[in-house]
C-alpha cells in the first residue's frame, strides 16, 4: 500500500514539474482584422473584452491616445476594475483627473477614480471618462496565420458616455487608438508580452474583405507567399509635433499622432511649385504632414491642393484625359473613357511625396490616388482643407489602402511599401482562416 502511494505521489510530481517548466505560451506577435465600413469609409476592428468575453468592434483611429469604449449601455464585466486615484496605472495613463461619480457605483460611474479624455475625432468631441482595466483577447499570429487566443488580464482603457459614439460605424462601441501614448494598444500589448513596439497596417480597399493590424515582429506574409520583412520597406522618419494636436491636451505636451517629412511633391516627376514652409511643422505646431485613418481621404492646404490639381490635370491633359464637372468632395474629375488600367490601377500621372531625400520617396499610383465615382467619372481623392489648417497635409485613409505600414514606436521611423498591387498581393489576403 505503502508503495504504491509513493509511486503515484512521485509520478504526481514528476508530472506537477513538467507542468511548471512548460513554459505559458509567449506570442510575438498579434493580429486584428480591419474591415472599411461602407457607409462611413471608417476602418473597423475587433477585439474580445470583457469576463464573459464579448466581440466588441472599434474604429481604428491611428493617433489615438487609447482603447474607449461606451461603458453606460450593456457594458457587464465581473473582472471590471476602475482605476482608483493616484495609483501607477493613473500616471501611465496619464490622467490629471480625480473624481467621485454619485450615480454609481456601476463600470464608468466609481468613486475616487481617475479619468482622462476620450475623443471622437470624426465630431471633434472629447468628454470626461473614467480609468479602468478589464480582459482583453486577441488572436496571435506568426506572421502568416492566426493563431491561438492570448489575454491581457488588466488591460487599460477608458469608459466614455454614449453620446460619443456620434457618427462612428453601425455597431461600433468605441475606438481603439493606436498612438504614441503609454497605454495605447502598441504599447500595451508590447509591454504585456514583452515584444517591440511596434505595428504594421494593412488596410483594404474592399469593403468586403479584411485587412489586417500586426502588432509586434515582422515578418509579415499575405497570399500568394509574398513576404514582407523589414527589408522589403522603405523608411522615413517619425517626427514628433512638439504640440498635442488633439481635442484636448495639458500645456507643453507633444503630440501623440504621427507625423513624416514630406519635403517635396512630384507629379509625373516634375516637382510642383508650392510654399515648402508648409511642409515643415512650426514651434506652434502648425503645418507639416500626418498620417490618419480618421480622414477618408486625403486633405491638403488650400494652396497646395490648388498647386497638386492644377499639376495633375495638365499632366493628365497631356495623355489626352479628359476633364470633367467636379463631383464633391472632389475638385479634380476625369472622364473613364481615356483611362487605362495596370495592376496598380487607373492609367493616371503618378504622385510622389519625395521625403528626407529625392532617393526616399513614397508613390501613389492611380489604385491610391483615384476614386471611382461612378462608371463614366473617376475624381483625384484629394480634398480642400482650406487656407489656415492645423496640419497642411494629412494623408487620408484612401492613400493607405493596399500599403503596408509599419510604425515603429522605439526607433521612431515609419517603414511602408508602397502600393502592394505591384507585388502582387493586397491588403485583404493575410490568411485568417488557418490556424496555428
Amino acid at each position: 500500500m505503502a508503495h504504491s502511494f509513493q509511486t503515484t505521489l512521485l509520478s504526481f510530481l514528476f508530472i506537477f514539474s513538467i507542468t511548471q517548466a512548460q513554459p505559458s505560451f509567449r506570442p510575438t506577435a498579434l493580429v486584428v482584422p480591419v474591415k472599411k465600413d461602407a457607409s462611413t469609409l471608417q476602418y473597423v476592428t475587433t477585439v474580445n473584452q470583457r469576463t464573459p468575453l464579448v466581440s466588441t468592434n472599434l474604429v481604428i483611429d491611428l493617433g489615438g491616445r487609447f482603447l474607449w469604449v461606451d461603458c453606460d449601455q450593456n457594458y457587464v464585466s465581473s473582472t471590471y476594475r476602475p482605476l482608483r486615484c493616484r495609483t501607477s496605472q493613473c500616471s501611465l495613463a496619464g490622467s490629471i483627473a480625480c473624481g467621485d461619480c454619485f450615480d454609481g457605483p456601476r463600470p464608468g460611474c466609481n468613486n475616487n477614480t481617475c479619468g482622462v479624455f476620450p475623443e471622437n475625432p470624426v465630431i471633434n468631441t472629447a468628454t470626461g471618462g473614467e480609468v479602468a482595466e478589464d480582459v482583453i483577447s486577441v488572436q496571435s499570429t506568426d506572421g502568416s496565420s492566426a493563431g491561438r487566443l492570448v489575454t491581457v488580464p488588466r488591460f487599460i482603457f477608458s469608459c466614455a458616455p454614449t453620446f460619443l459614439l456620434q457618427n462612428l460605424a453601425s455597431g461600433v462601441t468605441g475606438m481603439a487608438g493606436l498612438g504614441r501614448t503609454r497605454i495605447a494598444l502598441p504599447s500595451q500589448f508590447a509591454s504585456a508580452f514583452s515584444f517591440n513596439r511596434k505595428f504594421a497596417m494593412c488596410l483594404s480597399g474592399s469593403t468586403s474583405s479584411n485587412g489586417v493590424i500586426i502588432f509586434g515582429n515582422d515578418p509579415y506574409k499575405f497570399l500568394p507567399n509574398i513576404i514582407l520583412s523589414d527589408q522589403a520597406l522603405t523608411y522615413t522618419p517619425l517626427l514628433i509635433n512638439p504640440v498635442s494636436t488633439g481635442a484636448t491636451s495639458t500645456q507643453g505636451e507633444p503630440s501623440v499622432e504621427y507625423f513624416i517629412g514630406v519635403k517635396s511633391i512630384k507629379i509625373n516627376s516634375k516637382t510642383v511649385s508650392l510654399n515648402t514652409s508648409l511642409l515643415s511643422i512650426s514651434s506652434e505646431g502648425n503645418g507639416g504632414t500626418k498620417i490618419s485613418t480618421i480622414k477618408p481621404y486625403s486633405v491638403l492646404e488650400t494652396s497646395i491642393y490648388k498647386a497638386v490639381t492644377e499639376a495633375f490635370i495638365k499632366e493628365s491633359a497631356a495623355r489626352n484625359i479628359t476633364r470633367v464637372a467636379s463631383v464633391a468632395p472632389f475638385g479634380a474629375c476625369f472622364s473613364t473613357n481615356n483611362v487605362g488600367s495596370t495592376r496598380v490601377g487607373p492609367s493616371v500621372p503618378y504622385i510622389d511625396l519625395v521625403l528626407q531625400s529625392e532617393s526616399v520617396v513614397w508613390t501613389i499610383t492611380g489604385s491610391n490616388s483615384m476614386v471611382y465615382v461612378n462608371d463614366n467619372v473617376l475624381c483625384l481623392g484629394v480634398v480642400d482643407g482650406g487656407s489656415n489648417p492645423r496640419t497642411s497635409i494629412v494623408i487620408g485613409g484612401h492613400q493607405l489602402e493596399d500599403n503596408l505600414l509599419q510604425f515603429d514606436l522605439a526607433t521612431s521611423r515609419l517603414g511602408f511599401s508602397s502600393t502592394l498591387l505591384g507585388r502582387r498581393t493586397t491588403c485583404a489576403n493575410f490568411n485568417f482562416t488557418s490556424t496555428a
